[in-house]
């Protein structure tokens, strides 16, 4: 799978210049025809040009609209996006520190477990830019990503449960996503938390947006869902049999929509298991590759060898 995507569309437009060049190329040679007809003296003028017609130096305007599309390609900032095998990944890690996350169904609690998933991932990766951000009712930016894993291990233990209310999914992967704009290598997130959306009840369609956003982006979204239907609020008094949200299939989607993978945990030992058998068969991402300053490179290079032609080859007549 390869495409491109532009960085600033609106320079496309100079394409037009193309048919323009073409225009001006076969005009101004029938102009120049038109010229060498005048001349009286055959004889010199065939002398003159090394006993060579006037041609239509199609050499020379293929040259010259190559240039002017290198330089179309770069000022539009083009990058191309291929599938391969990587080695490497940038990625944010998204945990969810809504209250829900206090209870206790999974052992020591959900928020202890995802903690322990984010210190594992940090300390299994290789030399990744890795950033973490927390999520409840808005999202907090803990750390912009970074390869010090000491610096990230201590962001992630410092983690609590945050006392705003609700729980807005989408917005931590737009903010995710973010993070992950100047990165030159594959992109992940990693989403973890028990997939509850409050955000949802007054933002229609959140969730699809916020994955629209990330998939245009290029982006693989991973999913730990944490918890279970039974598991209480103990952010409530005593006494108050309330079960908090799961929602599983808010994760699903997520995770599918963007070619990544969910896992369905209840502790560290388990999310170990699942990520190393779905990575030993295939390590693979979206990698961009910039097309902008190698066309730029090649522009510089045909300008210098139309300049050597005009003055060899395609010289005008004195």
């Amino acid at each position: 799978m390869v495409h491109l995507t532009f960085e600033n569309p609106l320079y496309l437009i100079l394409l037009l210049l193309i048919p323009i060049l073409i225009f001006l190329h076969f005009w101004l040679l029938k102009h120049s025809q038109e010229k060498a007809i005048r001349f009286a003296n055959f004889e010199a003028l065939k002398g003159a040009t090394g006993n060579k017609t006037i041609t239509k130096n199609i050499p020379l305007l293929v040259l010259r609209m190559t240039i002017l599309l290198s330089v179309i390609v770069a000022a539009s900032g083009t990058v191309m996006w291929y599938e391969s095998d990587v080695s490497e990944n940038d990625f944010v890690i998204a945990i969810d520190v809504s209250p829900s996350m206090g209870s206790q169904d999974i052992e020591p609690s959900r928020i202890e477990v995802a903690k322990q998933v984010a210190e594992w991932l940090i300390n299994n990766s290789k030399t990744s830019n890795i950033g973490i951000v927390s999520y409840s009712g808005v999202t907090f930016i803990d750390s912009t990503p970074i390869t010090n894993k000491n610096s990230l291990i201590k962001t992630i233990k410092t983690i609590q449960i945050k006392k705003v209310g609700g729980t807005d999914i989408s917005g931590a992967i737009i903010t995710s996503t973010n993070l992950l704009l100047n990165s030159d290598k594959s992109r992940m997130i990693i989403l973890i938390g028990d997939g509850s959306d409050t955000a949802s009840a007054f933002m229609e369609n959140g969730i699809l947006e916020s994955i629209n956003y990330a998939k245009n982006h290029h982006i693989m979204i991973y999913t730990v869902g944490i918890g279970s239907e039974s598991g209480l609020a103990n952010y409530l008094p005593e006494g108050y049999n309330l079960t908090t949200a799961y929602n599983e299939n808010n994760l699903r989607e997520i995770s599918n929509s963007t070619e990544g993978s969910f896992f369905k945990i209840s502790n560290l030992n388990e999310f170990e298991q699942m990520y190393k058998e779905i990575n030993q068969n295939s390590e693979k991402g979206i990698v961009p590759f910039r097309l902008d300053r190698n066309f730029i490179v090649l522009a510089l290079i045909l300008l210098f060898v139309e300049w050597g032609l005009m003055n060899t080859k395609f010289r005008k007549i004195p």
